[in-house]
């Protein structure tokens, strides 16, 4: 995952978030929180760490492209992709396929539920129990580090300016906040401050809800936790004033960030990647490492390249596509 995109592609340089700098982010927090709320950290911390093993390159861009290829072939998902890594994909045991992980570590990689293949009995166990604290906690704490981490990588990359986040009531709240504190402080730090202290908001009201919702629904083991879940009781939500602060926010990102001509100028690019290289292995699927042509026959070919194709990161993928000749490099 060191080289996959988060918001921006390796091509364009080193100091951006990358899916694995994300995925550590995002299990630093659920553990933390875990041990805050009494919970077992070592499965939140599993949990985050698992949760984007099945991304695409090029990130978001990357799942929309090879989902519409595999559009009546199977379909791709990265959550079920992550799955079918854990389960299937790795090998390290004689004796059985997939990785030596526990139900709940699991059913918390299965958080968008939907029809998981092979795995229908993991599929009705996850609808029968739902998932657990440490699972709904760390879904959360992903959108915590990325909402918090794209807008620092989008200010270190000038795409975004500090005025442009002031009519934001977190940002503006938190910034003036910092200044405050730090008078003399260089600006770069006093962004990094803001940031810090925005992130370190949304914890704070996230355990206090939390703790609040536990209490208020007398939750004291699993069994309680399922009855609320079939119940449709939201257990881990942030407080609705800060629920559309985020909300605020991630409409801002999508907007000024996401959607920025020059993030869709990479992304466009990560799809001409790899719906060519798709093409070609599709067409010649030889040219495939052996490890993936010796299962064509039981898994059929669209699932094995979409397999390889997901495996790869966009530094691989990007090379592999003009070693072939299939494209030029990406140019800004």
């Amino acid at each position: 995952m060191e080289y996959k995109t988060q918001v921006f592609i390796a091509s364009i340089g080193d100091n951006y978030r990358t899916r694995l700098t994300h995925t550590l982010e995002v299990s630093a927090l659920a553990r933390s929180v875990a041990v805050a709320l009494g919970l077992n950290p070592y499965l939140a911390e599993n949990i985050a760490l698992a949760h984007d093993l099945g991304h695409a390159p090029f990130g978001h861009a990357g799942q929309d492209k090879l989902s519409e290829l595999m559009r009546g072939k199977g379909g791709f998902e990265h959550n079920k992709q992550s799955l079918r890594i854990v389960q299937h994909l790795e090998n390290r045991y004689a004796n059985f396929r997939g990785l030596n992980l526990c139900i709940e570590t699991l059913i918390g990689i299965m958080k968008h539920g939907g029809d998981y293949g092979d795995s229908a009995d993991l599929l009705d166990a996850r609808k029968s129990i739902g998932p657990s604290l440490e699972a709904l906690i760390t879904d959360i704490c992903d959108s915590i580090a990325y909402n918090n981490h794209d807008v620092e990588d989008g200010l270190e990359s000038g795409l975004i300016q500090p005025e442009d986040l002031s009519s934001l009531k977190i940002w503006d709240h938190h910034f003036k906040k910092s200044q405050e504190k730090f008078p003399s402080t260089d600006k770069k730090l006093i962004l990094r401050e803001t940031v810090r202290s925005m992130m370190n908001s949304m914890v704070a009201d996230f355990l206090e809800n939390i703790e609040s919702n536990l209490k208020q629904y007398s939750i004291l083991s699993r069994e309680d936790l399922t009855e609320t879940w079939k119940e449709g009781i939201k257990i881990v939500t942030f407080s609705d004033s800060m629920q559309m602060q985020i909300g605020e926010l991630k409409k801002f990102l999508t907007e000024k960030l996401y959607k920025h001509p020059e993030v869709t100028m990479l992304s466009d690019f990560g799809k001409e990647v790899i719906e060519v290289l798709f093409i070609y292995f599709e067409k010649n699927p030889k040219k495939m490492p052996e490890s993936y042509t010796s299962r064509i026959k039981l898994e059929g070919l669209h699932r094995v390249v979409c397999d390889y194709i997901a495996g790869m990161t966009d530094r691989y993928a990007e090379e592999i596509a003009i070693d072939l000749e299939l494209l030029s490099p990406f140019q800004e």
